[in-house]
C-alpha cells in the first residue's frame, strides 16, 4: 500500500453520553483499510522509546513514539525537548484530511505504538502551554481496539470509558483538557499492537 491509496469515507458520527466541562465527538468508518494504513505506518515511522521523568526519575516511556511536525513545532512534555521529525508521506495526507474534515490546523501529531496490551498510558492531560487554553486534539486509532477513559480532575464521580477501534477519530476540544485527565490501561488479554496518531496545533 502506498500514500496515493489512502481512501477516505464518510464519517460516522456517534452518539455520546454528555459530558459536563467537556467537547467531544467520536467518529468511524473514516477509512476504506484501516488495517492496511496501520501496516504502513508502523513500517514508514522512526519509533522511538521516549524517557520521561515521574516523581525525580527518569524511565522509558511504556510504548514506541515519533514526534513529527512543522519544523517550529518544538514539544516540551515530562521536562524533555521534543524537536519535530519530518512529515512522512502517509501522516501528510492524514493531516490533509483531518484538516478538511474538522477546519481546523494541525502542525505536528504524536504518534504512539502500543505493541501489545501491556503497553499503556497513565491519567494525564494535553494541556502543555504550547499547546493554548482550549486545543483541539484529534486521535485516530489504527489496529486493536483499546479501552480509553476521560475522569474529571475535581470530581471524580464524572467521566467516560470508550472503545477505540481500529479507524476511528476522538476529537477533544473546548475544555477537556482543563477539566479532565485520560488514559489508556493496561489490557494483558490484548495481544495485538495499536498505533495512535494525536494531531494538535503546537504554538
Amino acid at each position: 500500500m502506498n500514500v496515493t491509496s489512502v481512501e477516505w469515507r464518510s464519517p460516522r458520527w456517534l452518539a455520546l453520553p454528555d459530558l459536563p466541562g467537556a467537547q467531544l465527538r467520536l467518529a468511524e468508518g473514516l477509512f476504506a483499510d484501516p488495517a492496511g494504513l496501520f501496516a504502513l505506518l508502523r513500517a514508514v515511522t522512526p519509533w522511538e522509546q521516549h524517557r520521561l521523568h515521574i516523581y525525580g526519575r527518569a524511565v522509558d516511556s511504556p510504548r514506541l513514539s515519533c514526534w513529527v511536525g512543522d519544523p517550529d513545532a518544538v514539544y516540551t512534555y515530562s521536562r524533555t525537548r521534543f524537536e519535530p521529525r519530518s512529515w512522512t508521506p502517509p501522516l501528510a495526507e492524514l493531516r490533509r484530511g483531518l484538516q478538511e474534515l474538522c477546519a481546523q490546523p494541525f502542525n505536528s501529531v504524536l504518534c504512539n505504538l502500543y505493541r501489545d496490551g501491556r503497553d499503556h498510558m497513565g491519567w494525564h492531560s494535553d494541556d502543555e502551554p504550547e499547546l493554548g487554553p482550549a486545543p483541539v486534539i484529534a486521535s485516530l486509532s489504527f489496529g486493536a481496539t483499546r479501552r480509553f477513559r476521560l475522569r474529571h480532575r475535581r470530581d471524580k464521580a464524572l467521566g467516560l470509558e470508550l472503545a477505540l477501534t481500529s479507524g476511528s477519530l476522538l476529537l477533544m476540544a473546548g475544555a477537556t483538557q482543563r477539566n479532565y485527565r485520560h488514559d489508556l490501561p493496561r489490557a494483558l488479554r490484548v495481544h495485538e499492537p495499536r498505533i495512535n496518531l494525536t494531531f494538535r496545533q503546537v504554538g
